[in-house]
């Protein structure tokens, strides 16, 4: 699983480049790196979620589908930033609920 994780990271930059190479637009170069780089983040921290198992298999079908955005963005300009930004849903309903529940490993006094 590993392994495909990071051929997927790899095929995905060479997209990018290629792309670039094909059509010279620094700044989209710029933009499509930054938010490829804010989605492999956002997937990161989403292993925070890994408590509640249902919001970690819906915050990876978000990540997914920001990755599938990227390349949309990528081939065709249009920039859907709700779905890249998604991930991020689970991460504040996940600290929401650490807000209001605790984390549930806390060792008591006494």
């Amino acid at each position: 699983m590993k392994v495909l994780i990071v051929v997927a990271i790899l095929f995905t930059l060479a997209i990018i480049f290629v792309q670039y190479k094909r059509r010279r637009d620094l700044k989209k170069l710029l933009f499509t790196v930054l938010t490829f780089v804010a989605i492999l983040s956002l997937a990161i921290v989403g292993n925070l979620t890994r408590q509640i198992i249902a919001l970690f298999m819906a915050h990876i079908v978000l990540i997914i589908l920001a990755w599938g955005a990227l390349f949309v963005y990528i081939w065709k300009d249009k920039y859907y930033w709700t779905l890249l930004f998604s991930p991020l849903v689970t991460i504040a309903l996940f600290l929401l609920l650490e807000l209001l529940t605790g984390s549930g490993h806390e060792i008591g006094i006494g």
